[in-house]
């Protein structure tokens, strides 16, 4: 009987702890369904005031975001985000790896002095550092250059990858890497063919968040593009006009253009998850 009034209680919170975990995610997916189910309905629905559920659907809001009705194409936009992005991810992976290596596995001095020197750079608003930007690209001839956006969002992002991969590779066991230097692997052998698949998860985890961040980016990619590297959170901008919001549309250019964030997160997600956990067990 004691053993029985011992688990009761366990299986009981574990229940409520599901339950509270089932009604956050419902909280975090409802203004995603609402998105949707808005892009799905006419100008005249979508501005209802309460809006109404049973209206009927259209598929007008993406044929006017992709330019059916005689607008700007969305394909240049998306395709220098996704260039952006993914480029800039790639650079701070290369970059960030040796680094992380040598602050958790080969540690040079003061390593908690650097990290925090990594860390610092973040401390500093962006706004700040928008004007020396814009007259760096305007003397160098790179303002509307989607090399621009690239180098700013690798320099934008390392600091945070080599924090994170910092903690994700310190749970390598050395005796590992020792065993491959014993056997005559090169730094760039082990980084690559030993550090590397026992932190996968860490390093997908830390490119997720990194291509999600440039992405998203949308500061510098207004101030320092124009037409010829216009991203797409630049172009969804565009729908605010003097004329008003129009919600059906606009619902439907934001469900477009999180595609890939979703997508992307979806299919890592179990990579995100190891990797996030790693560390918590010991």
């Amino acid at each position: 009987m004691s053993a029985v009034a011992v688990r009761r209680p366990s299986r009981r919170k574990g229940t409520g702890l599901g339950l509270v975990a089932w009604l956050l995610g419902i909280a975090f997916f409802l203004p995603i369904a609402w998105m949707a189910l808005t892009s799905f309905h006419s100008e005249q629905d979508a501005a209802t005031n309460p809006p109404s559920f049973a209206a009927s659907l259209t598929l007008d809001g993406y044929r006017e975001f992709f330019g059916a009705g005689g607008g700007a194409s969305p394909w240049p936009a998306l395709i220098n985000s996704a260039v952006a992005s993914l480029v800039s991810t790639l650079f701070v992976l290369a970059l960030a790896l040796p680094a992380a290596y040598a602050l958790s596995i080969r540690r040079v001095r003061k390593w908690t002095d650097v990290l925090f020197f990594f860390l610092s750079t973040k401390m500093l608003p962006a706004v700040a550092g928008l004007l020396p930007l814009y007259l760096f690209a305007k003397n160098t001839g790179m303002l509307d250059n989607i090399w621009l956006l690239v180098i700013l969002y690798t320099s934008m992002n390392l600091p945070i990858a080599v924090w994170m991969m910092q903690s994700f590779l310190a749970e390598i066991p050395v005796a590992v890497i020792e065993a491959a230097r014993v056997d005559g692997a090169r730094l760039p052998t082990v980084l690559t063919r030993v550090v590397a698949p026992i932190a996968l998860p860490g390093i997908a985890a830390t490119a997720l968040i990194c291509f999600i961040f440039s992405w998203n980016e949308l500061l510098f990619a207004r101030v320092l593009t124009g037409v010829v590297a216009e991203t797409a959170p630049v172009f969804l901008t565009g729908f605010i006009t003097s004329q008003g919001l129009f919600l059906a549309k606009v619902c439907a250019a934001s469900l477009v253009i999180s595609l890939p964030v979703l997508a992307a997160g979806f299919a890592a997600q179990d990579k995100l998850v190891q990797g996030l956990s790693l560390g918590a067990v010991k």
